[in-house]
């Protein structure tokens, strides 16, 4: 075979040759996917609405804790909104189970009320339909003597 026969044949790549120069990758051949209804596929689920409190509640609940702050009383809180719940949780110490848990359950509207105080005991101090009425558990009630 002579050079010049052997460089024609390296300009025009086969089909079946590798080339590096020039020739664009075929695209690989994927499995045929199947199709899944939008409703089914997770990705087109719509996330629930989570519950969370609303700015009035929210300066009710930060007006209680700043005068509990400044008593000496509390030091740290964190806030959570779920799907069922929002918790305002009131620490001592940030280390520490939180001492309160001001909730709000909608779900407990018609009920019982969808405000409540939980105790790190988990017992409930105060449940109620009105925000404002149920913050009334930390106020201060004045001691007085009682004759004898």
């Amino acid at each position: 075979m002579s050079d010049s026969a052997d460089y024609n044949a390296r300009a025009k790549p086969a089909s079946g040759r590798l080339s590096l120069v020039g020739a664009a990758k075929p695209a690989p051949a994927s499995p045929a996917r199947p199709q899944l209804h939008p409703q089914l596929h997770p990705q087109f689920h719509p996330r629930e609405a989570e519950v969370f409190f609303n700015r009035a509640e929210l300066d009710a609940i930060l007006s209680v804790y700043g005068q509990k702050v400044a008593e000496g009383e509390w030091r740290d809180y964190a806030m959570g909104g779920f799907r069922d719940v929002a918790i305002f949780s009131v620490f001592r110490r940030t280390s520490e189970m939180p001492l309160y848990r001001i909730e709000k359950r909608p779900k407990l509207a018609r009920k019982q009320g969808a405000y409540s105080i939980v105790a790190a005991t988990g017992l409930v101090l105060k449940r109620g339909h009105e925000l404002r009425q149920v913050l009334k558990v930390f106020e201060k009630r004045s001691l007085r003597l009682i004759d004898a």
